[in-house]
């Protein structure tokens, strides 16, 4: 795992900014979206537990999603100056603590 990709994520979280991220799909086409950084962690849906970088994808249509991604699909993880606000797009967490530390007040 790229370790300046990792820092570079958790400090977009620490920080609550928007992130640019430039991923292969598993068509094999590259794609380029604004993203919220939420987690590393392993994907809870697979049966194989590895890390993936867990983000919401803000450009994604018809409406936003999470996108799970394998740090291989990553080409490149740019810090953009936008913010968010995490009480806006974290509605779902539950009493599960984040494997990367934040301050989100009431989502963290």
């Amino acid at each position: 795992m790229d370790k300046q990709m990792l820092l570079r994520f958790a400090d977009a979280i620490q920080r609550k900014k928007l992130m640019s991220i430039t991923f292969v799909t598993k068509s094999g086409e590259q794609s380029n979206r604004r993203c919220v950084p939420l987690d590393l962690a392993p994907s809870e849906r697979t049966k194989i537990k590895h890390y993936k970088y867990h983000v919401w994808d803000l450009d994604s249509l018809p409406k936003p999603h999470l996108l799970s991604l394998n740090p291989e699909q990553i080409v490149s993880m740019d810090i953009i100056p936008e913010e968010f606000l995490p009480e806006q797009i974290v509605t779902w967490v539950r009493k599960k603590p984040w494997v990367i530390e934040r301050d989100w007040g009431g989502s963290s």
